[in-house]
Parts: C-alpha cells; structure tokens; sequence
C-alpha cells in the first residue's frame, strides 16, 4: 500500500524473511559429504583441466583426492577472486586491489579496490565485481552493517585494453556468471540475481527474495548454474538493519567477530550473539534455531531458476560456502566456515 511507509512509522514495521521451503527444503547432504580435502578457509574453487584449484589466503593450491594440498602460487596478500580465460589464463584478485593476469599485474581503474569475483565469458570478454568502494572484500560484515551500496560491475573486452564500467550502485555484487553477451550478478545486500546486457548495461532481475546472502555462481554441465549461499537471513539481523543508532553504537563499540551479523562460522566463542533460549536447549543446538551461518548451495536451470539445494542446517559445521565448482561430474563445495572441501559426489 502506498501508505504503508507513513504507517509503519507508528504501528511498527514487520520483520519477515523467505521460508527455507521448495526448492530450498533443509537437508543435511552437506554436513553428509565426505572432505575431498582439509584446507583452512577455502574460498574460491577453480577447474583447470585435471587440477581442482583452490584459494586459501594468500595461496592457490591444487586439490587432488587423497593427498596434501599441494601449493601452486603464493602472493602478497590474500586471494579474493579466481578466474579462468577459454586459453587457459590464470586471473588472480587480491585483497590488495591488484589484478594479475597471468602473473603480470593488470592496470584498473581507481574505482576497482575491492575484487569480489571474476569470470570469462567463452569470446574471452572479462567480467569484474568490485564489491564496495568503501571496504576492502574482507570487511563484507561493514559494508552490510553499514547498509553499502557503492559496488560496481566492468568488463574488459577479449582484445585486452581497459576496463569498462558496466553498472554502478550495487549492493556487494559478489559473484559472476557470463550468459552470451550478458552476465548474471549476484547482489549479496539485496538478496537477488541481476542479468546485466553486456552492450548497453540495462538490468533485468532474474532471482529475488533469496533466503540468504548469495555469493559466486559457476556453471553447470546442462547450461544452469550453482549458486553458493555464503550466510542466512534471520529476523534478528534484518532487525538491527533497520536500527540506525544501535547499528552505529554496535560497530563503535563491540569486535567485528561478535556483532549481530551474518558469519561465515558460529558457535566458536561464548561472547557469540544467538546462544540460549531458542537457539540451544539442555546443551542442544537446534538444527532448525535462527543461525548466523549455515551452509546452502542452489542448483539454478537454464532458466535461472532454483531447482534443490544442499545444506548444512543451524547445527552443522559446513558453513560458509563461497564457491562451487562441477568437475568431471562431481560437484565440489568450497566450506570456508568448515574449513574444508566437499566432494559432494553426482547429482
């Protein structure tokens, strides 16, 4: 209703958040998949031919079954962004804002300081988020507490030459899916997927209302993709979103760890928000209690629409997943929060 804005200033303003239902049912297939392989923080996952790669701070790393993960690369400060060209070039984000492209560093533009994903589409064109222009990717929590809404969308045409800012605006853009010309974005703060046309910037939204925050998208072997869900939505946060002042006394005063916010993993330390009452009961964690973290992956059709999921629920150790990556069949899952890889088998 058109007066519901007004009304809302004296009647309150309802918290409601999407249902995990349908497509998006709880199951435990994360917390039941067997670790493809132990890695602290894994973050974002590539395949390179035979090699599973793997981003874990400030290296790359190739995963194989039954051994060690072996390290490929190392770099000044963290990876934020994997990407992968049609001839097989490695394109490397870092914390720092630096881009590097088959190890030579890429001019950018002053705006891009925060990379938050990468991909190539098939005629090379390189597709870029720069999540905010106020935090760098590891300062997510700020940026959402402080309701940002400064990322961006760029590409690079196949010929090389500089980056093009395609849209501006955004909400954390955080991953990145090229459809022909267009590209499909992932806006973490708005809970939705964008379809970008490639030529002339016009945005149409394909997914809305997500139950979570959603992080990179890869593609799938019959022409849909994967969406990873990096943390839940819960009526707590949505709450505190929407009080300006305990917002801003909350991040004056209290560590970043401990504010109420979404996390990549919970149930750590006793100064953690979301405990007691509801959440935990005679030493219970409920799997179906409001969580800061929590483990989804979407199967996405050709469509772009949500066909089932994988989770790891309230009570589960599989949070946190940032990235997925299909390979030879296989789906594997990227639990930063479980610091783990999952091989979550065929589909």
């Amino acid at each position: 209703m058109i007066l519901d804005p007004i009304l809302d200033m004296f009647r309150g303003k309802a918290v409601t958040i999407p249902p995990l239902d349908g497509a998006f049912r709880p199951n435990t297939r994360l917390d039941e998949a067997p670790a493809f392989a132990e890695l602290s923080e894994p973050d974002n996952l590539l395949a390179d031919g035979d090699r599973l790669l793997a981003s874990s701070g400030n290296a790359v790393y190739s995963l194989a079954a039954g051994a060690e993960p072996k390290v490929v690369e190392t770099f000044p400060s963290p990876v934020t962004a994997l990407a992968l060209s049609p001839g097989g070039e490695l394109t490397v984000a870092l914390e720092s804002g630096k881009l590097l492209i088959s190890g030579k560093e890429a001019s950018l533009p002053a705006d891009i300081s925060c990379i938050t994903a990468l991909a190539h589409a098939e005629d090379g064109t390189l597709w870029l988020a720069n999540g905010s222009a106020e935090h760098a990717p590891s300062q997510w929590a700020a940026d959402l507490m402080k309701k940002g809404a400064s990322g961006s969308l760029w590409k690079r045409d196949a010929t090389g030459g500089a980056f093009r800012k395609v849209a501006g605006a955004l909400a954390f853009p955080y991953g990145l899916h090229p459809i022909g010309g267009d590209v499909l974005v992932s806006e973490s703060w708005r809970h939705q997927l964008i379809r970008f046309d490639g030529a002339t910037g016009s945005r149409s939204t394909v997914l809305t209302h997500l139950p979570g925050y959603p992080a990179r998208l890869s593609p799938a072997g019959d022409g849909g993709a994967w969406l990873a869900l990096f943390a839940p939505r819960n009526r707590l946060i949505e709450f505190v979103l929407q009080e300006t002042h305990y917002r801003q006394d909350m991040i004056d005063q209290v560590p970043p760890a401990y504010w109420i916010a979404p996390a990549l993993a919970s149930n750590r330390s006793f100064l953690e928000p979301l405990q007691c009452g509801g959440i935990r009961t005679m030493g219970i964690h409920k799997p179906w209690s409001p969580s800061r973290s929590y483990g989804l992956v979407v199967r996405l059709d050709a469509k772009m629409q949500p066909q089932f999921s994988l989770h790891s629920r309230a009570n589960g150790t599989r949070h946190g997943i940032c990235s997925v990556a299909e390979k030879d069949d296989r789906l594997f899952i990227a639990a930063k929060g479980g610091d783990c890889v999952l091989d979550a088998g065929g589909f």
